[in-house]
């Protein structure tokens, strides 16, 4: 069986990290596959939504550290830049909505992987750990980037320095995650929402993401310049059209992502 399986069902590209008797720790193979999917999802213009799940008990416990112990094992440079970054660099680049479905504990990279995609749902029983410091490592994966911009310096700095475990109803009160669910209801709901998504207008939704991308780095006055840019170009779409038509109409608008 696939360490990572795509179905395409309904617009949503479905990712699912299958490595369950592992805790869906990554290995060379598994990271590039990851890569191979997203790309899939990115350039098949079927799919609106990219929902990003687990199998098992765990989402993702980080990096499969017996790829690097023993006999001549991966050095962290060489994952960094051909197994981690690029997986993080798509997911913020892909001009469509990327969703995680948080199964159970995200632990250090995997963790990180989570919290750089677009909207992160979790199940009641998921938790999030900035593991590395057990290990003498430091947060990688843009956990130093994303994660104190969604929960600040201060909280950051100390989840990351105690590799403290945090749940799901702790991640959504403190702005880490966006919603979490009771186990028996987390599939179904993560999984509308995605639906939702693919429905709407995802050319604004692209657009929008670049904004956001931007912002990390824009001062004012050069992320009012981008809104008036990115305006142009929403206001031009087949999207823009049809949700002005259907208010004007007083019927539900049918989007297409164009």
């Amino acid at each position: 069986m696939a360490s990572i399986l795509l179905e395409i069902k309904n617009s949503i590209g479905l990712i699912t990290l299958n490595r369950p008797e592992k805790y869906n720790s990554f290995n060379r193979e598994m990271a590039l596959l990851l890569q191979e999917k997203l790309d899939e999802c990115a350039e098949n213009k079927t799919v609106r939504c990219i929902y990003i799940t687990a199998t098992g008990k765990a989402f993702c416990a980080g990096q499969d550290l017996g790829e690097v112990t023993g006999e001549n094992p991966a050095t962290f440079d060489k994952i960094l830049l051909e197994h981690y970054n690029p997986i993080i660099k798509k997911i913020r680049t892909i001009p469509k909505p990327v969703i995680c479905a948080v199964n159970g504990v995200a632990a250090g990279a995997g963790a990180n992987i989570a919290l750089c995609c677009d909207i992160v749902i979790a199940s009641e029983n998921a938790t999030f750990v900035q593991a590395f410091s057990k290990i003498g490592l430091i947060p990688d994966c843009g956990g130093t980037f994303f994660l104190p911009k969604l929960i600040g310096f201060q909280k950051a700095t100390a989840l990351m320095f105690l590799g403290e475990k945090v749940t799901a109803i702790e991640a959504e009160r403190m702005g880490m995650i966006y919603k979490y669910f009771s186990t028996e209801i987390f599939q179904e709901e993560s999984i509308k929402i995605a639906n939702t998504l693919a429905s709407m207008p995802t050319k604004a939704f692209a657009l929008t993401k670049q904004a956001l991308n931007e912002s990390m780095q824009n001062n004012l006055e050069q992320q009012l310049q981008l809104e008036d840019k990115l305006q142009y170009i929403a206001a031009h779409t087949k999207d823009y059209n049809e949700g002005v038509s259907a208010f004007l109409e007083k019927r539900k608008p049918l989007f297409i992502g164009e």
